[in-house]
């Protein structure tokens, strides 16, 4: 079912909106923690460094991914939010086209620049073989990642978070059997992991395109909606490609600092894998709000209703400061309990590097909490400029740290990367929607579509 964000009380809409996202969140790092759980427990510390090996770039490209398809939700919802149905199913059928566009594209460079960029970045020779075969299989499942995720997107657009979730179960329920099967029944190694991942990951897709189609009448396309409008694709890719290059921006600067990682071997590449893992699921909450508040905004956007943004934002806080309380919790004090998931009998040298990051990162998660809520309430409101802005300082700050830092300060430099980084993109990002939401009609207004 749809749900309209522009009427009712903002604090309760957006948890009730944020709890199935979540799950989902959670589910969707458990389905990702279990290719590195099976195959650091049954494969070896070597296999998880491969793996680990292989994130930064894995993100750069789903990053990519997530991006198109949260900045074509923004725009379906804010066509929601107007109660324009002939431009809303216009916005979807367009999307659909354009991801099948961007999904030929990204595979088939990704594919052909996969062994160089992992030279590149250094990777150690005893993991380059795992590596470069979990990214071919990963990068050549690249449809169904775009297609779940665009999917995804439109259903949230107009206000249902919940059917994600439940395929994103079934997905995840059946990438454990899958792994299970691929690596340890038929020996497949890392290969298996990554193949496994791409499986569950169509299945989702086919069941949110079949969900969409019978059970919203308003997205029932016609031949008519898929009149594909030069302007209407600008305004797709204006809202989209920011978003976008932000993620990939974003993934860059963790690339470049995954290079000067790969440098201390493949221990710490494995401790470092295990420990960001942690990370991710800490930091779900705040993820999660921010995910939610880019549709409540992009809802009130299109109705006007920038008073509500701002109410909406302002309550928001006391999320923000539970998902904070929840991140510290789960890195500093369960963390090393969590690392050992990941790896059999780790070594003291592997728990004291991996605590290490989650007991110094714990410290900077307020300004990570910020740094998300403010990028989606801006991209929501269909500023994906500055955000992407801000990527590239993200990015600028590892690199210095990456280039700069870790001959002087050692393992230390990689530990302070991205707290240093989340800062230099969080103050920004508040001070432009300090300014903007003080005169939304100068700066938001005239970014209203119109036009189907």
């Amino acid at each position: 079912m749809t749900k309209d964000m522009t009427q009712g009380k903002p604090l309760k809409l957006i948890l009730a909106f944020s709890i199935p996202l979540l799950i989902g969140n959670i589910f969707q790092q458990f389905y990702n923690m279990v290719d590195s759980i099976i195959v650091g427990q049954f494969i070896g510390e070597e296999a998880l460094a491969a793996v680990g090996a292989t994130g930064s770039m894995v993100f750069l490209v789903i990053g990519f991914c997530n991006g198109i398809a949260s900045g074509f939700g923004v725009m379906i919802s804010q066509a929601f939010g107007a109660g324009d149905k002939k431009r809303l199913r216009n916005y979807v059928a367009v999307a659909l086209m354009l991801s099948a566009v961007v999904m030929v594209v990204l595979t088939g460079v990704t594919m052909v620049t996969t062994e160089p960029l992992l030279h590149l970045m250094r990777t150690p020779e005893n993991i380059m073989d795992g590596a470069s075969s979990y990214l071919m299989i990963i990068y050549g499942g690249l449809g169904a990642t775009l297609y779940y995720n665009v999917l995804s997107c439109i259903l949230r657009g107009v206000g249902d978070s919940r059917t994600p979730l439940y395929f994103l179960i079934v997905s995840s329920l059946l990438n454990v059997v899958l792994d299970l099967l691929f690596v340890i029944t038929f020996h497949m190694g890392v290969a298996g992991a990554g193949l496994a991942t791409v499986i569950a990951q169509g299945v989702s897709a086919v069941l949110c395109l079949i969900y969409m189609f019978k059970k919203f009448p308003m997205l029932r396309l016609e031949k008519s909606d898929f009149r594909c409008r030069w302007y209407t694709v600008v305004q797709m890719f204006s809202v989209g490609l920011p978003m976008a290059l932000q993620f990939s921006i974003t993934a860059v600067g963790v690339m470049i600092l995954q290079s000067a990682i790969n440098d201390f071997g493949s221990t710490v590449v494995a401790s470092y894998t295990a420990a960001s893992k942690v990370e991710n699921l800490s930091t779900q909450i705040m993820i999660t709000l921010g995910a939610a508040m880019a549709t409540y905004c992009g809802q009130n956007m299109g109705a006007g209703r920038f008073d509500r943004v701002k109410e909406g934002v302002r309550q928001s806080y006391i999320i923000v400061l539970g998902a904070v309380g929840v991140a510290v919790f789960v890195s500093a004090v369960c963390g090393e309990s969590i690392v050992r998931w990941f790896i059999s009998n780790p070594s003291e040298e592997v728990l004291a590097y991996a605590t290490t990051y989650l007991h110094t990162i714990s410290w900077y998660f307020v300004f990570l909490a910020f740094l998300f809520l403010y990028r989606n309430v801006l991209q929501g409101l269909g500023n994906g400029i500055l955000p992407m802005l801000c990527g590239v300082a993200e990015m600028v700050v590892r690199t210095i740290i990456a280039f700069t830092l870790t001959g002087k300060w050692g393992y230390m430099a990689i530990c302070m990367a991205s707290p240093l980084a989340w800062i230099a993109a969080c103050i920004p990002l508040w001070l432009c929607y300090q300014i903007q939401i003080r005169d939304p009609q100068r700066w938001f207004l005239r970014k209203r579509t119109v036009r189907a």
